[in-house]
């Protein structure tokens, strides 16, 4: 375990030292320590997955606080892998997304020392085995991401939202802290070793645990509806933040979940039922309110509750092959939804990267403003677009392989015997189908608007292309997103060794052999189709040599004269489909009229509330205000008012304390 402190001490080194070295050499440090860092924590983590053996240590501190277990098992060294490659991956590509902000009296030191703290908390989340001590770095991630997202605080809509995040992590903190709070009750301990044996021996209220760890950890990855942090967040954070958030951060609820899933061991059914639908609504939610969005950023926030809820379909389906004994539902769910967590983080972290790029250089999040950027930034046009092909589920990319592991775990899992299950189960397969139609929707809409025709608002002439040090780190992943796909069997692998640790050796073990046998052929298919596509491009090459080509403009039945306002807009593409929901969203509309027959100026524009917060949150929030503003005539500035206030408690307490305790 020394290679884990030493990994830890790298970023607490890189943190420490962006304090006190030069501003441009900030992120250079921080970056070199985050990949050291990275290298020294994936050896006990690949060691640990190739083996399936795991290893800790024991941290021996005082009798009230007990032992404090740093492990590393299957499930941690999963997420390990996942952390630091996507967040050194961030770090890279902060490098060149940053330099507009250098010099220019931005707190660039600490963004960079809470960015080190991000990555440092992450790896202790997944590592720490105390309930105590997982809460303070389950705090210092809250706290620090809470920074990260208010890098521009000077906007009032940032502040909102960063302000607005941390209130929805500190509702997450009450929920895990109560499933903590009642283990340690019946345990009368903080390990979760102990937790482990009292939940698979029948303890009591399972459930009840299981549910305020679910709404906890479920706050924090994103499901419905505990989600209105998430659009906010992301788009208010720079977008290397709400890459590293929305592609592991998030993540680490889904830990949490599988943590508590690996105490209880075979869940009940209505748990199961639950988790499922919770899942399959997120999934649903999260990609047809991302079909209405204009901000890029604020779409792709919206996508990631589409894939919180895909991996949750998986995780559901998996429960459910435990519940009812059923070992192919149990192993092919728990394995998609864990494979999923690994794609969505590569794809997801690709496209905000992307996004992050056309904003630096366009200065707009806005779609219905941009138009024609394949021209002037074709890398990152290519590069959006194998992510927006990815994240759709199309083969060969690595979105298809684990969305078609939770598939064939549905299938499987459909039983003769239990009405309610086959129901349930074919009305997920619809939904899984559906997500998927309105993904490719969705991001045909995005890309298209975004990088063909013409530019909508947006003077090009002085766009270029980013920076090396941002195109490299895409080019990682969209190779990454290739590789996974065509070469899945051995990720599959890779991601059945946690997937293990629920669904136990035997048949299971079995199962997976046919599934790795399965998939190869899968990705022998694929590169028989990539090979034929291949000899036809070198044919085409060979048989157009010599030959003039004469190109011609597109005809337009005679009229000469295009311009970008007879273009499709962003509303106008998803408008047909958002237009036979309409009780599922709350419009917006700002219209000025023309008021001639040649008018120089009218518009029209028509955003989309999200109904939760239109309907419940806001609602709930104005009221908190007016009953807060009952007792504004207690802040009056008076130092001794307040002192007096303090005391006066203080003496309650105390005759509380007293009283009670008697």
């Amino acid at each position: 375990m020394g290679i884990y402190f030493f990994s830890i001490g790298m970023l607490l080194l890189g943190a420490i030292l962006s304090i006190f070295v030069k501003e441009d050499w900030k992120l250079k440090v921080c970056t070199i320590c985050s990949l050291l860092s990275a290298g020294l924590m994936l050896i006990p983590a690949i060691n640990v997955m190739n083996t399936g053996v795991p290893f800790g240590i024991i941290l021996h501190t005082s009798p009230i606080l007990g032992n404090i277990d740093i492990v590393i098992d299957a499930l941690s060294a999963f997420f390990l892998i996942v952390i630091s490659i996507m967040s050194s991956l961030g770090l890279i590509y902060a490098n060149g997304y940053m330099k507009p902000y250098l010099n220019k009296g931005m707190n660039i030191s600490s963004h960079c020392f809470f960015l080190m703290m991000l990555i440092l908390s992450m790896i202790m989340v997944v590592t720490v085995q105390n309930a105590l001590f997982f809460l303070i770095v389950w705090e210092i991630m809250s706290l620090s991401s809470f920074f990260l997202v208010i890098f521009e605080g000077e906007k009032k809509e940032v502040l909102s939202a960063g302000i607005k995040y941390l209130v929805y992590m500190h509702i997450s903190m009450i929920f895990i802290l109560g499933a903590f709070i009642l283990l340690n009750s019946y345990t009368g301990s903080l390990r979760f070793l102990d937790y482990l044996s009292y939940m698979q021996h029948g303890g009591a209220h399972a459930n009840l645990i299981f549910a305020l760890a679910f709404i906890g950890f479920g706050i924090k990855a994103g499901f419905v509806p505990f989600h209105n942090w998430l659009p906010d967040a992301h788009p208010a954070a720079p977008s290397h933040v709400s890459g590293i958030m929305s592609g592991v951060m998030i993540k680490t609820g889904i830990y949490g979940i599988l943590r508590f899933l690996v105490f209880w061991g075979t869940p009940s059914k209505v748990v199961a039922y639950a988790v499922l639908a919770i899942a399959v609504v997120s999934a649903l939610y999260g990609v047809l309110y991302a079909i209405t969005q204009h901000d890029i950023k604020r779409l792709l926030a919206y996508h990631s509750i589409e894939n919180i809820g895909i991996i949750g379909i998986g995780i559901g389906v998996g429960m459910l092959g435990l519940a009812y004994g059923n070992v192919f539902a149990a192993v092919f769910g728990f394995t998609g939804g864990i494979l999923h967590i690994l794609n969505h983080s590569i794809f997801k972290e690709l496209l905000f990267f992307a996004a992050g790029s056309t904003y630096l250089k366009t200065h707009t999040r806005n779609i219905e403003l941009l138009g024609g950027l394949i021209k002037k930034m074709p890398y990152t046009a290519l590069l959006f677009i194998i992510g927006s092909i990815a994240i759709c589920g199309i083969p060969p990319f690595n979105g298809f392989i684990s969305e078609f592991l939770i598939y064939a775990g549905m299938i499987k899992g459909i039983p003769a015997s239990s009405i309610n299950l086959f129901i349930v189960l074919i009305m997920a397969i619809a939904a899984l189908a559906m997500v998927g139609t309105m993904a490719m929707l969705c991001f045909t809409k995005a890309a298209g608007i975004m990088f063909l025709g013409n530019p909508r608002g947006v003077n090009l002439d002085n766009v270029t292309e980013v920076s090396g040090s941002m195109i490299f780190p895409m080019t990682v992943l969209a190779f990454l997103t290739f590789f996974i796909g065509m070469y899945s069997q051995y990720f599959i692998s890779y991601a059945s060794v946690p997937a293990s640790m629920f669904t136990g050796g035997g048949d299971a073990f079995g199962t997976l052999m046919y599934l790795n046998e399965f998939t190869g052929d899968i990705s022998c298919c694929f590169m028989v189709f990539l090979a034929i596509i291949v000899v036809l491009l070198v044919a085409r090459y060979f048989l157009g040599l010599g030959k003039k080509l004469d190109k011609h403009v597109t005809w337009g039945c005679g009229y000469d004269r295009a311009n970008n306002h007879m273009q499709y807009t962003a509303t106008s593409y998803a408008n047909l489909f958002v237009s036979t929901l309409k009780p599922l969203f709350k419009r917006v509309s700002h219209i000025k009229k023309p008021k001639d027959l040649f008018p120089q100026e009218a518009y029209y524009e028509q955003n989309i509330e999200d109904i939760e917060e239109a309907y419940i949150v806001k609602p709930l929030v104005m009221l908190d205000e007016k009953f807060l503003a009952k007792f504004e005539r207690i802040q009056n500035g008076n130092i001794q008012q307040y002192i007096l206030f303090g005391l006066v408690f203080l003496i309650l307490a105390i005759i509380g304390m007293v009283y009670f305790g008697g």
